[in-house]
């Protein structure tokens, strides 16, 4: 395993972050470094706090954690500083107002309390056990249906083969 400067991690970061966000193959084919070594790296700085988001989506498809990673590290800023900021990285000060509203929405009052999650998980085994008995019942029918097709079908062919008046 070669060393790589800083300069070339510090290049491999900027072309992962906004606004380029260049794949990681079409950078390890670009600086002809391995795959793996940039999923290493990309994961090293998330666990670092930093923003390289795991896809190169527009930010609205990018997944929760880096839209919190976002909101944390603008949590002090002005609006100029803000500003500067999603300017670097590509966003929209309305998507970061968007995503802390999102976050401090997620520990407002629960959207059902125990007792009706109890009662929810109840019903729903409830309804997937009339469902599957719907289901059989359906199975069951749909062979009836089919046995007395065919049943018909081969009194017909019998009506046939001996006339009309049925073979007196």
């Amino acid at each position: 395993m070669r060393p790589y400067s800083e300069a070339v991690k510090a290049d491999v970061r900027r072309r992962m972050g906004p606004p380029h966000r260049q794949s990681v193959t079409e950078i390890a084919q670009e600086l002809g470094i391995h795959v793996i070594t940039l999923y290493k790296w990309r994961k090293a700085w998330r666990l670092q706090g930093e923003v390289v988001p795991a896809t190169q989506k527009d930010p609205e498809g990018w997944g929760p954690t880096d839209k919190f990673t976002v909101v944390l590290e603008t949590a002090g800023f002005n609006a100029t500083e803000l500003g500067a900021y999603c300017r670097e990285r590509g966003l929209f000060p309305e998507q970061v107002d968007r995503w802390r509203q999102a976050a401090q929405d997620a520990n407002a009052q629960p959207l059902v309390t125990m007792a009706e999650q109890k009662d929810l998980e109840k019903r729903h085994q409830a309804d997937q056990r009339e469902i599957k008995r719907l289901q059989q019942e359906l199975r069951r029918k749909d062979k009836a249906l089919a046995e007395a097709a065919a049943l018909l079908m081969a009194s017909k062919k019998i009506q046939a083969f001996w006339g009309e008046d049925g073979g007196d």
